[in-house]
């Protein structure tokens, strides 16, 4: 056993620690139970009794010339680590700025289209965007066997419960808690069983209005609207309204604008025509007034509303509306100072 103590006191003393790594590699070798040194503890239990108290001392030598050893490889590394890393660090540096957040390009443009009309009188109303079938349905005109109810358009939660396919529930709702004179705008998210593509999506923002009062006309209506897009788009832009239909309005139109993104040459977007139709609108459809309990005979208004996204991509000049929903950073940074 005293050979074995030598040679292995040689070893430790031999043994060269010139990396980190090294010294968890010296432990494992001499500091662990399965270790050389540990198994001559275990031997040690066996020497005679004559020379026991000579063979510890010589162990218990061999052990702390090898703790030691370690402990002192170990400290020596960690310093040199630490040192390192305050060499790395400039304190006369400043400190790095941090990111500043920035708006949504939609909610700049939401924000923007509230504040024109708000110059005009509207206020700002909202409601929920789970709706029943009378608020989003019934009340607005829409007959039993209307194309919109079918599961095609309408993401239904229940028979009569869906999510809202337009903010046009917010005006039933007005109408019913209010009397005119009513001048309002109600912003918000609505859905609608769409394929997703480079003009469409399941769920789009739309802003929608009315105005109720006694002796509103289609004029009225028309120069809101031609004053809305002066403010939004520039005193040049070129407009034209084009009959349709709606259930909740008659007569209707859709209110068309010169498209921005080809300058009216035509495009993809624009169908080649030179023009992009930007809104729905109409005289609110007396049934409509009546079933809110609002005397028709007295009152007439007007609807109007229209896609947040349609918007900002005129604007923007963003031919994919699914830009605004991929969170690239990259893309929204640009709005950084708006």
């Amino acid at each position: 056993m005293k050979e074995q103590l030598e040679k292995l006191k040689e070893q430790i003393e031999m043994f060269e620690i010139k990396q980190s790594e090294h010294v968890e590699a010296f432990r494992l070798k001499f500091l662990t139970k399965k270790s050389e040194l540990n198994d001559l503890f275990e031997q040690f239990k066996l020497v005679p009794a004559d020379i026991k108290k000579e063979m510890g001392s010589k162990l218990n030598q061999v052990k702390q010339k090898a703790q030691q050893k370690w402990e002192e490889s170990q400290s020596q590394f960690e310093s040199i680590k630490s040192t390192k890393s305050s060499q790395t660090i400039d304190y006369s540096l400043g400190s790095e700025a941090d990111f500043i957040g920035v708006r949504h390009p939609l909610s700049i443009i939401e924000n923007e289209i509230i504040e024109i009309f708000k110059k005009l009188g509207f206020v700002y109303s909202e409601g929920p965007e789970i709706e029943d079938d009378w608020h989003n349905f019934s009340a607005l005109n829409f007959p039993p066997n209307h194309p919109a109810r079918d599961m095609q358009d309408t993401f239904f939660i229940s028979e009569n419960i869906a999510l809202r396919t337009h903010t046009s529930s917010v005006q039933v709702r007005l109408m019913e808690n209010q009397k005119p004179p009513i001048r309002a705008i109600m912003p918000g998210r609505v859905y609608r069983n769409e394929a997703i593509s480079a003009r469409a999506n399941c769920f789009f923002h739309q802003i929608e209005g009315i105005y109720i009062d006694e002796k509103v006309s289609f004029a009225d209506l028309k120069q809101t609207l031609f004053y809305f897009v002066q403010e939004l788009f520039g005193q040049e832009i070129q407009v034209r309204f084009r009959p349709s239909y709606f259930p909740f309005t008659e007569p209707s139109a859709e209110m068309d604008i010169s498209c921005l993104l080809c300058k009216g040459k035509g495009c993809n977007v624009c169908k080649y025509t030179g023009f992009l139709e930007i809104l729905g609108c109409g005289m609110i459809d007396p049934n409509v007034l009546e079933a809110s309990g609002i005397d028709s005979k007295k009152y007439s208004g007007f609807a109007f509303g229209m896609g947040i996204e349609r918007i900002a991509m005129l604007k923007y000049e963003v031919k994919d509306l699914r830009t605004y929903f991929n969170n690239d950073t990259k893309f929204l940074s640009q709005f950084e100072s708006q």
